[in-house]
């Protein structure tokens, strides 16, 4: 009896100390491709959404590109950074923004070093970040030839709040159909039918067009992530301010 105890107990710390060997993280903890999707109010209170792709060396060193809604303004640019991840698998990073500016977050690893919750630490900022590594993804219009469920969120200047559901299915040539159900400032359009056109770049970035039934096209910026699993996008047509998840 007293040898199955200590069996088990030897079993028990020898799982707590990998365990706790694996939590311990360093700036070689984040390496290779990510996406990002930010929401928030920038400094002068606006509105301001964006969808990033970056690339971290593991040396504390990143680069980027950024499709962004500053109140309904779309812009692009690209940005450098450094970044600082402790034992603790939390960490910082600051990177310049599409002003020359520097703009300042705290992290928290996730999903096993394969994502971040991010929150930006500027002053006068109230914005939030959702981060998922790119994974082995096959970036062609083929390697996203799935079925994927919809989520988005934000505002439309001059109708109001916009939240949207539905389900896309990408054909593997470029074309795609779906429904997909609106809210407009709590006005609700169930179950539309859309169809459109995407484009899936090598860089695994993409662009897609869809129309829902009875409503204005809606364009999108995306960006391929979770091993073309999920793909993280922004609304690209002026004054809106949404951002999404494409996921299967």
């Amino acid at each position: 009896m007293n040898s199955k105890i200590s069996i088990a107990a030897l079993l028990f710390v020898t799982l707590m100390a990998t365990g706790m060997a694996r939590a311990v993280c360093t700036n070689a903890s984040i390496k290779g491709v990510y996406g990002i999707t930010s929401v928030g109010l920038n400094g002068s209170g606006q509105p301001a959404s964006s969808v990033d792709q970056i690339t971290v060396d593991g040396n504390g060193n990143l680069t980027g590109s950024s499709t962004k809604s500053i109140n309904g303004t779309i812009v692009t640019f690209t940005f450098t950074g450094t970044y600082q991840i402790s034992k603790n698998c939390t960490g910082s990073a600051s990177f310049t923004n599409q002003d020359g500016s520097t703009k300042h977050a705290n992290l928290d690893l996730n999903n096993g070093n394969k994502g971040a919750f991010l929150i930006q630490t500027d002053a006068n900022h109230v914005e939030s970040s959702i981060a998922a590594a790119q994974g082995t993804a096959t970036c062609t219009n083929l390697g996203v030839k799935h079925i994927y469920s919809l989520e988005a969120t934000g505002l439309h200047i001059g109708v109001g709040q916009i939240a949207a559901v539905g389900q896309l299915s990408l054909n593997g040539t470029g074309s795609l159909t779906g429904t997909i159900t609106i809210s407009a400032n709590g006005s609700i359009s169930p179950s539309l039918p859309v169809t459109g056109t995407y484009q899936i770049n090598s860089n695994c970035t993409g662009t897609a067009t869809f129309t829902p039934q009875g409503q204005s096209a809606i364009n999108i910026s995306m960006v391929i992530v979770n091993a073309d699993k999920e793909l993280m996008f922004l609304e690209t047509d002026n004054s809106t301010i949404v951002a999404g998840t494409l996921q299967q």
